[in-house]
């Protein structure tokens, strides 16, 4: 009789698979593998679903709002997770020898470990939903509120305001970008594959001068989802300083340059329009862009603006 073996019962290959054997439950876990599989399968449905279809028109929010679906559920579970471990340090502070203690401890660590673990796995799946939607659309997801943890399929994602309090504080922590930090701001249209090929080497530039960078941009489209793209490919973590446009309206893209100036960047790269020559002589310099530019070289930083190669 032909038998088959469960996704959910493999055997351990993966740093992820060894942390949840580690938990000693009885009950198996999914493998990293199958988790990757369905955050995969779960986009490409969505997507094959919907394609030439009247919800065609809404494919963007759709398939954003799954991935941030699920990056909500890591939230969540991870709150729970740290709740277990404020629950421990109170435990072992108070800790009076009692079975009764010794009890309630053993299951604070056990929910606090589980919770690390559920939490790692959602990160699978919305990591792999996030590649197979970018594959598929060649758009970026970010994370919208909070900062976001990366697996070994994704950047780690923080946010400015974050960044800078770590800082300013000068302090150890998730928060810290530990390493320098590489500012970029380019423009919207710039979104050409000649657009692409100079970000890109312009990045891999920096890589090289900064092998422990950051990269800090607004997120914004066009050239900045280009650079977003860039850092999920090589693994760079990610520093968002997002436009408010509720709070600041037009003021918005200067405000998010004052944050990425706050972060004292090594380099600050800028594209102000398109290196596409069809596009760029229809085009004005993108403002924010070149704002972003002088700030930097009045403040005494490196700018280092991006252009066509020559002829």
């Amino acid at each position: 009789m032909q038998t088959f073996s469960s996704p959910f019962s493999a055997k351990s290959d993966s740093a992820f698979d060894d942390l949840a054997a580690s938990l000693g439950d009885p009950r198996p876990h999914p493998t990293e593998d199958a988790l990757i599989q369905l955050g995969r399968a779960l986009m490409t449905e969505l997507l094959d679903v919907i394609a030439d279809t009247a919800l065609e028109d809404y494919q963007t929010i759709l398939g954003e709002g799954l991935i941030g679906a699920f990056h909500s559920i890591a939230t969540r579970i991870e709150r729970d997770a740290d709740r277990a471990r404020d629950t421990m340090r109170s435990l072992d502070r108070d800790f009076d020898g009692s079975e009764a203690a010794d009890t309630e401890l053993q299951e604070a660590t056990a929910r606090a470990r589980s919770g690390d673990v559920a939490t790692q796995a959602t990160e699978l799946i919305r990591d792999a939903a996030a590649q197979t939607w970018t594959v598929a659309t060649g758009e970026v997801w970010t994370a919208w509120r909070g900062s976001r943890r990366g697996t070994h399929l994704t950047a780690a994602q923080l946010e400015a305001k974050q960044a800078i309090r770590a800082i300013r504080k000068q302090r150890d922590g998730e928060a810290d970008p530990n390493g320098p930090i590489v500012a970029f701001r380019g423009a919207p249209t710039a979104d050409t594959q000649g657009d692409a090929g100079r970000i890109f080497d312009a990045l891999n530039w920096a890589l090289e001068q900064w092998p422990d960078m950051a990269l800090a941009t607004t997120g914004a489209k066009g050239s900045e989802k280009l650079a977003i793209k860039w850092a999920g490919q090589k693994g760079v973590k990610l520093i968002l300083a997002r436009a408010d446009f509720d709070t600041h309206g037009k003021a918005a893209p200067f405000r998010a340059n004052d944050e990425l100036i706050a972060l004292e960047p090594a380099c600050c790269l800028t594209l102000v329009h398109s290196v596409d020559r069809a596009r760029s002589e229809d085009q004005r310099p993108f403002g924010p862009a070149a704002s972003f530019g002088q700030k930097a070289i009045e403040s005494g930083l490196r700018h280092v603006p991006i252009r066509a190669k020559a002829a």
